[in-house]
């Protein structure tokens, strides 16, 4: 009699009783997902909004984010984001790479909520069917996209050494508070502060620390300011749709099942995308004449960033209505609010995350408290009775957690980045030299995005080789005939 191996078996080592296959295979996808949309969609959507000068510097920023945040994440910032209390709002720090670790089931030890904050549970810990090495990756690339998308703001000036550093501090002492508090099981989480899968974590954050930041590193060279055109638009477009697309594992993988809800989130994150990017376009055409490719990735990000605290909480109508809003708030404040006033001009705020994300962002948080439904919340939630403001009850109520989780989250990312900039600022120089900012990817990494010769450079044989027309025509080789003797 043939023997099954162990890894396929019902119950094994391998396949223990609490494993589900689907939920497991569903997270590590999702993750998957996530990633792809740093790693390449960031990457070359930043490599092409740029200026040529800047696309790799912009694009390597993200590399290196990514990079730094993974083994960051798994060495202590993990624990301090998900693991047991040491704060109402910070977790204890640890490492997350022992096998026994690694292989239990996973679960969020603080995440237990008791009513009314006294012994009796209302909602038990969470605890999905897969090992923790699963719910750690998952949210790795989560803590990487927030770095990635900060970064955003600081293109075309920051020091690479600067950002090295910066990256492991922020990580550590701002993302970490953040995702215990709203969902590692920290006070706001236990207040029942709504924000399914990173609308305040990830996009709320991710644009007041880049604001911040990009107060502290100063602005790029006034001729960037005035002048700075995408070097590659349709390189952008493909990184956009890598953004679009990976978002269903950005807000689908929240559940952290394969469940319905997980469905209705996915959904709901498209629908509200495509009514943002409409909604963008159309008031492009209205005020300035003609639709804009570049408006319309901004549309598509504010849509996207808007429905994530709300994903899988509200109705299908309620995520075209949240569209609207989307597509229009975050466009007047940086179309026309931005252009006429001077505190927000004074900041060179590069890719304008402060309006995508972090307007987007609290835009969203504070509709998921107007438009949560019942019933979905009920199923997502460790409050009980949740609801939005439109269904009643306590729904009022809700809008005041939601603005009061979004002030938290500002008030932090306004502080501690500030202390990192500065700490950094005592190290090495947060903004790039002069030289460096003149010349570009070369003085910076020594190489250039695109190999074309040209560009206005005078012919250098020692550079460019004899090779080309250009040597050819020096030399008065007419063109076809052999060089050879």
């Amino acid at each position: 009699m043939s023997s099954v191996p162990s890894a396929y078996s019902y119950t094994s080592a391998a396949v223990p009783a609490w494993l589900d296959k689907g939920d497991n295979a569903w997270q590590m996808v999702a993750a998957t997902l996530v990633g792809l949309q740093s790693i390449p969609g960031l990457v070359i959507l930043y490599g092409g909004i740029v200026k040529k000068k800047w696309a790799i510097n912009s694009a390597f920023m993200a590399l290196y984010a990514f990079a730094a945040v993974v083994i960051c994440w798994v060495s202590w910032a993990y624990k301090m984001a998900f693991g047991h209390k040491l704060l109402p709002f910070w977790g204890r720090a640890g490492a997350a790479l022992g096998q026994d670790f690694l292989l239990m089931q996973a679960e969020l030890p603080s995440t237990t909520h008791y009513y009314h904050g006294g012994k009796v549970v209302e909602t038990e810990m969470a605890q999905p069917f897969y090992p923790m090495a699963s719910m750690i990756w998952f949210q790795c690339v989560f803590a990487a996209i927030t770095l990635i998308l900060l970064a955003g703001s600081l293109l075309g000036r920051m020091n690479i050494k600067a950002w090295m550093l910066f990256v492991p501090l922020w990580l550590t002492f701002s993302y970490t508070v953040g995702a215990f508090s709203l969902w590692g099981g920290g006070f706001l989480f236990q207040w029942g502060v709504m924000d399914y899968s990173g609308g305040y974590v990830i996009h709320l954050s991710s644009g007041i620390a880049g604001f911040t930041a990009a107060y502290w590193v100063g602005p790029r060279l006034a001729k960037d300011r005035r002048e700075f055109p995408p070097n590659n638009t349709l390189l952008m477009l493909a990184g956009a749709g890598l953004l679009w697309m990976g978002w269903a594992g950005f807000n689908g993988g929240d559940p952290y099942t394969a469940n319905i809800d997980s469905s209705v989130a996915v959904l709901n994150t498209n629908v509200c995308a495509a009514t943002s990017l409409l909604m963008w376009t159309c008031l492009d055409v209205i005020f300035f004449g003609k639709p804009s490719s570049i408006g319309a990735v901004q549309g598509m990000i504010t849509g996207l960033v808007a429905i994530t605290p709300a994903a899988g909480l509200v109705q299908g109508w309620a995520a075209i209505v949240m569209g609207v809003f989307s597509g229009s708030v975050p466009w007047f404040t940086m179309m026309i609010l931005h252009k006429k006033w001077k505190p927000l001009q004074a900041v060179d705020d590069t890719l304008g995350v402060f309006h995508t994300h972090a307007v987007a962002g609290l835009l969203g948080g504070v509709l998921t408290g107007v438009f949560a439904q019942p019933t979905l919340s009920s199923i997502f939630l460790p409050v009980t009775n949740s609801r939005g403001a439109v269904y009643g009850g306590s729904g009022g109520m809700q809008v005041v957690k939601q603005l009061g989780g979004g002030f938290f989250i500002i008030g932090w990312n306004v502080v501690m980045t500030s202390i990192i900039c500065v700490l950094v600022k005592l190290i090495v120089p947060l903004r790039m030299s002069e030289e460096e900012l003149l010349v570009g990817d070369d003085a910076v990494h020594g190489e250039e995005a695109y190999a074309l010769w040209g560009d206005g450079e005078k012919y250098d044989s020692t550079k460019h080789g004899f090779m080309s027309d250009d040597t050819q025509h020096k030399l008065n080789i007419p063109v076809g005939d052999s060089q050879l003797p």
